[in-house]
């Protein structure tokens, strides 16, 4: 057995699957296709509910099915709107996986979702948090740092590996945030990840049918372009988006602005001023993926954008990354046997 191999079995026994790396779940682009895509090559495929009509992920839950008899996940925003609907349609299909995520989920639904037969990961950003879920009945955790694209925490990679990777044996932990070469999922696996999850680069795929001008975005940004959303004083909650910078980000500064001064004038209700917050970044992606609206769509990606050129079959990214991985172990092996 390889050094690669012998690091990440214990990912590979949960997911059941060749190799241990998740294709993090992105509205409008981790759809029944994409997914299944990614299965069937070996990985891990997360289907994204985000925030669709709970018939429509009935339906791409049984088209992914249909496309793929391989392992999956469907990841389910616990703060969205059809949420409970949505947590229905999983348990209701037998989906062998379920990601919490949004926030943490409560343990009744955790409770439910296991007694459907499936296995159950979400994302902790503590220690703290990590043990309760644990204690909750959750089977596995992903470590998120805010390198990552789309919605994200305020902490880096580097910080979350150091206060619960190192201090969780329990349950298989798996890292994402800023991953896109194997030579990283390499010192990953070293540090203990059962395996890893990554977004961006599996953007920049053949299979994913996001625009190209949304494709084109990703190659020509550096990873400083990724930035996170700011919030504009603490009368509306804002979850950080990380997005690449362009008209669009710039204006959902002055929509904070506006619904601030409108809420003052008392010509709105905070829920409606939450819901445009929120609702902003929905159609903005959807523009920006469909559409190829680079101006002023949503080009949510993570820093790693820095780290992708071009498009590739999905198969390569993969054979790419596994090659870089165990090249990286035999260099770490030869430069400790060397001390």
């Amino acid at each position: 057995m390889s050094s690669l191999e012998s690091l990440w079995q214990n990912g590979k026994k949960f997911l059941s699957v060749p190799y241990p790396i998740i294709a993090g779940a992105m509205t409008w682009i981790s759809d029944s296709h994409f997914v299944s895509s990614v299965s069937n090559a070996g990985a891990f495929g997360c289907l994204a509910a985000g925030n669709m009509e709970p018939s429509l992920l009935d339906q791409e839950i049984r088209q992914t099915q249909e496309l793929t008899g391989k392992p999956f996940a469907v990841n389910l925003i616990t703060i969205a709107p059809h949420y409970k609907d949505h947590l229905k349609a999983v348990v209701k299909n037998n989906v062998p996986f379920i990601v919490f995520a949004g926030s943490y989920p409560r343990q009744p639904e955790i409770r439910m979702a296991k007694e459907s037969g499936a296995k159950v990961l979400s994302f902790a950003s503590t220690e703290s948090l990590a043990k309760r879920l644990i204690d909750m009945g959750i089977d596995a955790l992903i470590l998120e740092g805010s390198e990552a694209g789309g919605h994200v925490g305020h902490v880096s990679l580097g910080i979350l590996l150091q206060q619960v990777l190192f201090n969780v044996q329990e349950v298989p932990v798996f890292a994402a945030g800023g991953i896109a070469t194997g030579a990283y999922i390499a010192h990953l696996l070293l540090m203990g990840a059962a395996g890893v999850q990554l977004g961006t680069l599996f953007v920049l795929t053949e299979e994913c049918r996001a625009h190209p001008r949304f494709k084109d975005a990703f190659i020509k940004a550096r990873a400083r372009d990724a930035v996170a959303t700011p919030q504009i004083g603490s009368e509306l909650k804002v979850v950080a988006v990380r997005a690449l910078r362009n008209k669009g980000f710039d204006e959902f500064s002055n929509l904070q602005v506006d619904l601030i001064q409108k809420r003052k004038k008392k010509e709105i209700s905070h829920t409606e001023a939450q819901y445009q917050v929120e609702n902003y970044w929905v159609g903005a992606l959807r523009r920006a993926v469909q559409e190829g609206d680079v101006e002023f769509g949503s080009l949510m990606a993570g820093q790693s954008a820095g780290l992708v050129s071009r498009i590739k079959p999905l198969k390569e990214v993969l054979t790419d990354l596994i090659s870089e991985a165990e090249a990286e172990l035999k260099r770490v092996k030869r430069q400790i046997q060397a001390l």
